[in-house]
């Protein structure tokens, strides 16, 4: 049976759950509810049902569901409040500003015994899905380093999300995203974590950052957003001892390079501008193979039918407590990190 699914927020993210939601195989649009009135006008005349008050969504017997997309603030109240109101919740992210204030939601949802969890929807983007594919099949071998970024050029978006009190800048904007798919495709402990902050177009809250994770093995994760990036670098960087893989852009297929032979007979040595180089010799098709990987497919209603299935208490929640109260802590740590120039050891 679907559940029944009221939108705490109708801009930007509230919208996109909104229409998400009409073509669902296992929610049914309730309604949406926001605090400004022109929104809720603007959803009455897309044929959505708009609650007068947040009162109104708690109070109604038939929602099962309910969806917060606010600024980042205002999260801990609302969910809280759903929750007590016996409604599960899932929260945009980040969840929270601070992990004491997550642990208040997450408290609630105990007490309450409904469902919490947050909407983590880029696990389901193809770039990242085929790094983790990738690592599955261990055809490249054992990873040694990853890289992750992010590049744009328009600065941080007008409104909210430049505002420190709001939980604004890029750390908390695309960065828990990015750590929450490292940590997917690296399942150890964090040894320590060292971050630079840049406020280039924004000095309030950052604009871009650069973080460098070491985890228990040695392995490696390099996580960077940047929003001033006239020429983007690549979206992934995958090295590993047996080959590489490399992806230019989301919408592009994985390029792989993978080791057959690691010696050869006879390495002719390369003339640069300054002289000549053996070591860096390119190597030929007869000790590498070379091939692209085709993307995964992908289906963010996914994210959605885990929810519903949860509540009846069919499957696990995919986006736990625990992996959310992770991510933020180490976001935390990153903050620390950067505001004394050090690295700082976790877990």
């Amino acid at each position: 049976m679907k559940k029944n699914l009221v939108v705490i927020g109708y801009g930007g993210m509230g919208g996109w759950h909104t229409e998400k939601a009409l073509k669902s195989d296992v929610v049914n649009l309730r309604g949406i509810y926001d605090i400004k009135a022109e929104r809720r006008e603007l959803a009455r005349s897309r044929g959505i049902f708009a609650y007068d008050s947040f009162d109104a969504v708690l109070s109604d017997p038939e929602v099962d569901l309910v969806t917060v997309a606010i600024p980042n603030d205002a999260h801990p109240e609302v969910v809280i409040r759903a929750l007590e109101a016996g409604k599960n919740a899932i929260c945009e992210k980040p969840v929270a500003i601070t992990s004491a204030e997550l642990q208040t939601m997450i408290d609630a949802a105990h007490r309450s015994g409904k469902l919490f969890t947050v909407h983590q929807n880029r696990r389901w983007d193809v770039d990242f899905l085929a790094m983790k594919q990738l690592m599955k099949t261990g055809e490249i071998g054992e990873l040694i380093r990853v890289e992750s970024r992010i590049h744009g050029s328009r600065g941080i978006p007008s409104d909210w999300r430049g505002k420190k009190a709001y939980g604004g800048g890029m750390l908390y904007d695309w960065g828990v995203h990015l750590i929450d798919q490292i940590l997917q495709l690296i399942d150890e402990k964090v040894r320590y974590v060292y971050c630079t902050l840049e406020n280039i177009t924004n000095d309030e809250v950052d604009d871009g950052f650069r973080l460098e994770i070491t985890f228990e093995s040695g392995k490696t994760a390099y996580v960077e957003v940047g929003t001033l990036n006239f020429i983007a670098m690549p979206r992934f960087y995958m090295k590993c001892k047996s080959g590489t893989a490399l992806i230019s852009d989301w919408r592009e297929k994985t390029k792989v390079v993978r080791c057959k032979y690691w010696h050869e007979s006879d390495v002719l040595p390369v003339e640069t501008a300054a002289g000549l180089t053996k070591t860096m010799a390119p190597r030929d098709d007869v000790t590498t193979d070379t091939y692209e990987l085709e993307r995964p497919a992908s289906d963010v209603h996914d994210f959605y039918r885990n929810v519903c299935r949860a509540i009846d208490g069919l499957e696990p929640q995919l986006v736990t407590h625990e992996q959310v109260m992770r991510v933020l802590k180490l976001i935390e740590a990153a903050f620390r990190s950067a505001e004394t120039g050090a690295r700082v050891d976790f877990e």
